[in-house]
């Protein structure tokens, strides 16, 4: 897969400007498949006008030198999972609950966006827990696991969809059965239950959200740093890294 630089509205230089950029795909989920490996080849073809791609992709929408958290949902994110967040977090926002209910719905899937869809509640918890409080970060980690978990008391029922998505006779693996009963006997429990009964796809009669409503709630409860996300040495910048520089060789 290859990549030649080309112009941007930002004013900003691409670094490499001129050359004809390589991208290597990241090898998750390769092993088995017939996907066939082309590094060899690519090295190859390395030569002063040719080299692997590091930095700004200009073929990808350009973040601003500090990204912040919404930068991210309109350059980054696809466009079902912006619209899946908006819509949780909308639904969270207009019937009144906490704040910190409200962020998690808004960021519990995060790392679906543009990372790694596998374990994704660990993920994006990981993503945001330098940023959100602890009962936030809890919230959206456990949410998965207890997406898996009936509890009749609040009306959660096992998704109908997950038939649908992985077959009527799939088991709910014990890693996932061991955090929801954990997370069950949890003060947080409630937080983290809510999300499961707002991570749903409510789109057709939804309307379109704006992320600017959001904008005094994030405000409140997600620390913005200073470098822009990715650069303040956090625990988890280098997981927003990847996300601004998708395609870097290392």
């Amino acid at each position: 897969m290859t990549e030649t630089i080309g112009r941007s509205t930002d004013e900003r230089p691409f670094p490499q400007e001129g050359r004809e950029r390589l991208i290597y795909p990241s090898p998750v989920g390769w092993k088995g498949t017939d996907f066939v490996d082309n590094e060899h080849e690519l090295l190859a073809r390395l030569n002063p006008k040719t080299v692997f791609m590091m930095g700004d992709n200009p073929a990808l929408p350009r973040m601003p030198e500090r990204p912040r958290l919404l930068d991210f949902f309109r350059c980054r994110f696809g466009d079902l999972t912006v619209r899946h967040l908006l819509v949780s977090g909308k639904r969270a926002l207009d019937d009144g609950l906490p704040e910190a209910v409200v962020m998690a719905c808004l960021l519990h899937d995060l790392s679906n966006g543009c990372l790694v869809r596998c374990d994704h509640g660990y993920w994006s918890a990981q993503l945001v827990a330098p940023y959100v409080s602890e009962e936030v970060a809890f919230a959206i980690k456990y949410h998965q696991a207890l997406r898996y978990v009936a509890d009749e008391s609040v009306g959660y029922a096992y998704p109908d969809s997950y038939h649908k998505f992985f077959g009527p006779d799939y088991q709910v693996p014990d890693y996932l059965l061991r955090d929801a009963e954990y997370a069950r006997g949890h003060k947080w429990y409630m937080t983290a239950r809510q999300v499961t009964l707002y991570d749903t796809y409510f789109f057709d009669d939804f309307p379109e959200v704006d992320p600017a409503v959001f904008e005094d709630v994030i405000a409140r409860n997600f620390r913005e740093p200073e470098e822009g996300l990715g650069f303040d040495d956090s625990p988890a910048s280098h997981m927003w890294r990847t996300m601004i520089w998708p395609n870097n060789f290392l």
